[in-house]
Protein backbone atom coordinates (compact mmCIF):
# COMPACT_ATOMS: atom_id res chain seq x y z
CA UNK A 1 0.00 0.00 0.00
CA UNK A 2 2.88 2.34 0.80
CA UNK A 3 4.36 1.70 -2.64
CA UNK A 4 0.97 2.38 -4.23
CA UNK A 5 0.67 5.82 -2.61
CA UNK A 6 4.24 6.61 -3.56
CA UNK A 7 3.51 6.01 -7.25
CA UNK A 8 0.09 7.69 -6.98
CA UNK A 9 1.71 10.87 -5.66
CA UNK A 10 4.38 10.72 -8.34
CA UNK A 11 1.77 10.19 -11.05
CA UNK A 12 -0.27 13.13 -9.73
CA UNK A 13 2.83 15.34 -9.70
CA UNK A 14 3.60 14.41 -13.31
CA UNK A 15 -0.01 15.10 -14.32
CA UNK A 16 0.04 18.53 -12.65
CA UNK A 17 3.34 19.35 -14.35
CA UNK A 18 1.93 18.40 -17.76
CA UNK A 19 -1.22 20.47 -17.21
CA UNK A 20 0.83 23.50 -16.14
CA UNK A 21 3.20 23.05 -19.09
CA UNK A 22 0.22 22.90 -21.46
CA UNK A 23 -1.22 26.08 -19.98
CA UNK A 24 2.20 27.68 -20.27
CA UNK A 25 2.18 26.85 -23.99
CA UNK A 26 -1.12 28.72 -24.40
CA UNK A 27 0.18 31.65 -22.34
CA UNK A 28 3.34 31.83 -24.45
CA UNK A 29 1.28 32.28 -27.61
CA UNK A 30 -0.92 34.92 -25.99
CA UNK A 31 2.17 36.90 -24.96
CA UNK A 32 3.61 36.54 -28.48
CA UNK A 33 0.39 37.85 -30.02
CA UNK A 34 0.66 40.98 -27.92
CA UNK A 35 3.35 42.01 -30.41
CA UNK A 36 2.83 39.78 -33.48
CA UNK A 37 -0.29 39.02 -35.53
CA UNK A 38 -1.67 35.46 -35.68
CA UNK A 39 -1.07 33.89 -39.09
CA UNK A 40 -3.74 31.24 -38.59
CA UNK A 41 -5.98 29.84 -35.84
CA UNK A 42 -7.31 26.48 -34.74
CA UNK A 43 -10.70 27.38 -36.21
CA UNK A 44 -9.18 28.38 -39.55
CA UNK A 45 -7.25 25.11 -39.74
CA UNK A 46 -10.42 23.12 -39.06
CA UNK A 47 -12.40 24.99 -41.73
CA UNK A 48 -9.58 24.64 -44.27
CA UNK A 49 -9.49 20.87 -43.71
CA UNK A 50 -13.25 20.73 -44.33
CA UNK A 51 -12.93 22.74 -47.55
CA UNK A 52 -10.06 20.60 -48.81
CA UNK A 53 -12.09 17.43 -48.40
CA UNK A 54 -14.17 18.75 -51.32
CA UNK A 55 -11.52 20.81 -53.11
CA UNK A 56 -7.89 19.83 -52.39
CA UNK A 57 -6.58 23.20 -53.58
CA UNK A 58 -8.98 25.29 -51.50
CA UNK A 59 -7.57 28.29 -49.66
CA UNK A 60 -9.07 30.61 -47.08
CA UNK A 61 -9.84 34.23 -47.92
CA UNK A 62 -8.15 36.36 -45.27
CA UNK A 63 -6.02 39.50 -45.04
CA UNK A 64 -4.82 41.12 -41.85
CA UNK A 65 -5.53 44.83 -41.44
CA UNK A 66 -4.59 46.95 -38.40
CA UNK A 67 -7.19 48.32 -36.03
CA UNK A 68 -6.99 51.82 -37.53
CA UNK A 69 -7.89 50.47 -40.99
CA UNK A 70 -11.13 48.86 -39.84
CA UNK A 71 -14.26 50.99 -39.99
CA UNK A 72 -15.39 52.24 -36.57
CA UNK A 73 -18.89 51.35 -37.73
CA UNK A 74 -17.91 47.70 -38.00
CA UNK A 75 -16.24 47.77 -34.58
CA UNK A 76 -19.39 49.24 -33.05
CA UNK A 77 -21.66 46.83 -34.92
CA UNK A 78 -19.73 43.76 -33.79
CA UNK A 79 -19.61 44.89 -30.16
CA UNK A 80 -23.32 45.78 -30.25
CA UNK A 81 -24.20 42.41 -31.72
CA UNK A 82 -21.84 40.10 -29.84
CA UNK A 83 -20.80 41.70 -26.55
CA UNK A 84 -22.36 45.02 -25.54
CA UNK A 85 -20.39 45.11 -22.26
CA UNK A 86 -17.05 44.36 -23.93
CA UNK A 87 -15.23 47.50 -22.78
CA UNK A 88 -16.31 47.08 -19.15
CA UNK A 89 -16.05 43.38 -18.28
CA UNK A 90 -12.95 41.33 -17.49
CA UNK A 91 -13.64 38.52 -19.94
CA UNK A 92 -17.03 37.24 -18.83
CA UNK A 93 -20.52 38.72 -18.92
CA UNK A 94 -22.09 36.91 -15.97
CA UNK A 95 -25.50 38.48 -16.50
CA UNK A 96 -25.41 37.43 -20.17
CA UNK A 97 -24.39 33.90 -19.22
CA UNK A 98 -27.27 33.66 -16.73
CA UNK A 99 -29.77 34.87 -19.34
CA UNK A 100 -28.40 32.36 -21.86
CA UNK A 101 -28.78 29.51 -19.35
CA UNK A 102 -32.37 30.51 -18.60
CA UNK A 103 -33.16 30.74 -22.32
CA UNK A 104 -31.64 27.32 -23.00
CA UNK A 105 -33.56 25.75 -20.11
CA UNK A 106 -36.80 27.26 -21.36
CA UNK A 107 -36.23 25.97 -24.90
CA UNK A 108 -34.88 22.61 -23.76
CA UNK A 109 -31.84 22.95 -26.01
CA UNK A 110 -28.86 25.23 -26.59
CA UNK A 111 -30.11 28.34 -28.40
CA UNK A 112 -27.87 30.97 -26.76
CA UNK A 113 -24.29 30.94 -25.55
CA UNK A 114 -23.64 34.16 -23.68
CA UNK A 115 -19.98 34.12 -24.74
CA UNK A 116 -18.09 37.40 -24.80
CA UNK A 117 -15.78 38.50 -27.60
CA UNK A 118 -12.83 37.47 -25.41
CA UNK A 119 -14.27 33.98 -24.94
CA UNK A 120 -14.99 33.63 -28.64
CA UNK A 121 -11.44 34.69 -29.45
CA UNK A 122 -10.02 32.14 -27.01
CA UNK A 123 -12.02 29.41 -28.74
CA UNK A 124 -11.16 30.55 -32.27
CA UNK A 125 -7.43 30.85 -31.60
CA UNK A 126 -6.85 27.52 -29.87
CA UNK A 127 -9.85 25.23 -29.51
CA UNK A 128 -12.53 23.32 -31.38
CA UNK A 129 -16.25 23.98 -31.57
CA UNK A 130 -17.06 21.06 -29.24
CA UNK A 131 -19.37 21.97 -26.35
CA UNK A 132 -17.71 19.69 -23.79
CA UNK A 133 -17.11 20.75 -20.15
CA UNK A 134 -13.34 20.39 -20.66
CA UNK A 135 -13.37 22.68 -23.70
CA UNK A 136 -15.43 25.30 -21.89
CA UNK A 137 -13.08 25.15 -18.89
CA UNK A 138 -10.03 25.56 -21.12
CA UNK A 139 -11.76 28.43 -22.92
CA UNK A 140 -12.26 30.16 -19.57
CA UNK A 141 -8.59 29.80 -18.65
CA UNK A 142 -7.42 31.18 -22.01
CA UNK A 143 -9.94 34.03 -21.71
CA UNK A 144 -8.32 35.04 -18.42
CA UNK A 145 -4.92 34.95 -20.12
CA UNK A 146 -6.12 37.16 -22.98
CA UNK A 147 -7.63 39.70 -20.60
CA UNK A 148 -4.51 39.73 -18.40
CA UNK A 149 -1.97 40.12 -21.22
CA UNK A 150 -3.79 42.08 -23.95
CA UNK A 151 -5.72 45.32 -23.74
CA UNK A 152 -9.27 45.56 -25.10
CA UNK A 153 -8.17 47.28 -28.29
CA UNK A 154 -5.78 44.43 -29.14
CA UNK A 155 -8.36 41.77 -28.29
CA UNK A 156 -10.90 43.41 -30.61
CA UNK A 157 -8.28 43.92 -33.33
CA UNK A 158 -7.34 40.23 -33.33
CA UNK A 159 -10.97 39.12 -33.14
CA UNK A 160 -12.00 41.23 -36.13
CA UNK A 161 -9.13 39.79 -38.15
CA UNK A 162 -9.68 36.10 -37.39
CA UNK A 163 -13.43 35.65 -36.92
CA UNK A 164 -15.32 33.63 -39.54
CA UNK A 165 -17.67 35.62 -41.79
CA UNK A 166 -18.73 32.97 -44.29
CA UNK A 167 -17.51 29.77 -45.98
CA UNK A 168 -13.72 30.15 -46.21
CA UNK A 169 -13.92 33.87 -45.37
CA UNK A 170 -12.09 35.12 -42.29
CA UNK A 171 -11.51 38.62 -40.99
CA UNK A 172 -13.03 42.03 -41.63
CA UNK A 173 -11.05 42.81 -44.79
CA UNK A 174 -11.95 39.57 -46.56
CA UNK A 175 -15.59 39.91 -45.48
CA UNK A 176 -15.88 43.51 -46.68
CA UNK A 177 -14.42 42.65 -50.07
CA UNK A 178 -16.43 39.41 -50.42
CA UNK A 179 -19.84 40.88 -49.59
CA UNK A 180 -19.52 44.53 -50.64
CA UNK A 181 -16.41 44.90 -52.81
CA UNK A 182 -14.87 47.53 -50.52
CA UNK A 183 -12.10 47.57 -47.92
CA UNK A 184 -12.82 47.14 -44.21
CA UNK A 185 -12.05 50.85 -43.74
CA UNK A 186 -14.81 51.85 -46.21
CA UNK A 187 -17.70 49.93 -44.67
CA UNK A 188 -20.78 52.03 -43.97
CA UNK A 189 -22.88 51.72 -40.83
CA UNK A 190 -25.56 49.73 -42.69
CA UNK A 191 -23.02 47.37 -44.26
CA UNK A 192 -21.34 46.90 -40.89
CA UNK A 193 -24.61 45.98 -39.23
CA UNK A 194 -25.34 43.45 -41.98
CA UNK A 195 -21.92 41.87 -41.46
CA UNK A 196 -22.28 41.76 -37.68
CA UNK A 197 -25.60 39.96 -37.94
CA UNK A 198 -23.87 37.06 -39.74
CA UNK A 199 -21.52 36.21 -36.88
CA UNK A 200 -23.66 33.74 -34.87
CA UNK A 201 -23.86 31.44 -37.90
CA UNK A 202 -21.76 32.87 -40.76
CA UNK A 203 -21.76 29.82 -43.03
CA UNK A 204 -25.56 29.71 -43.03
CA UNK A 205 -26.40 33.41 -42.79
CA UNK A 206 -23.79 34.32 -45.41
CA UNK A 207 -26.02 32.63 -47.99
CA UNK A 208 -29.17 34.41 -46.75
CA UNK A 209 -28.14 38.06 -47.14
CA UNK A 210 -31.60 39.14 -48.33
CA UNK A 211 -33.65 37.33 -45.69
CA UNK A 212 -36.23 39.40 -43.72
CA UNK A 213 -34.81 38.07 -40.46
CA UNK A 214 -31.31 39.36 -41.17
CA UNK A 215 -32.68 42.69 -42.37
CA UNK A 216 -34.70 43.14 -39.17
CA UNK A 217 -31.83 42.03 -36.98
CA UNK A 218 -29.42 44.43 -38.67
CA UNK A 219 -31.79 47.33 -37.94
CA UNK A 220 -31.71 46.43 -34.24
CA UNK A 221 -27.90 46.40 -34.33
CA UNK A 222 -27.87 49.78 -36.11
CA UNK A 223 -29.89 51.33 -33.28
CA UNK A 224 -27.62 49.82 -30.64
CA UNK A 225 -24.39 50.98 -32.29
CA UNK A 226 -24.75 54.59 -31.13
CA UNK A 227 -24.40 53.48 -27.48
CA UNK A 228 -21.22 51.43 -27.99
CA UNK A 229 -17.98 52.60 -26.38
CA UNK A 230 -14.95 51.54 -28.41
CA UNK A 231 -11.63 50.64 -26.78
Amino acid sequence: MKLFWHWARRGLAILIFLVLAWQGWYLGWVVWWKFANPVTTSFMAMRLDELREKEPRAELKKQWVPYARISNSLKRAVVAAEDAKFSGHEGFDWEGIQKALEKNQKKGRIVAGGSTISQQLAKNLFLSGDKTPWRKAQEAVITLMLEAVLDKRRILEIYLNVVEWGPGTFGAEAAARHYYGVSAAQLSAEQSARLAVLLPNPRRFGRLQDSPYLAARSQIILRRMVAVDLP
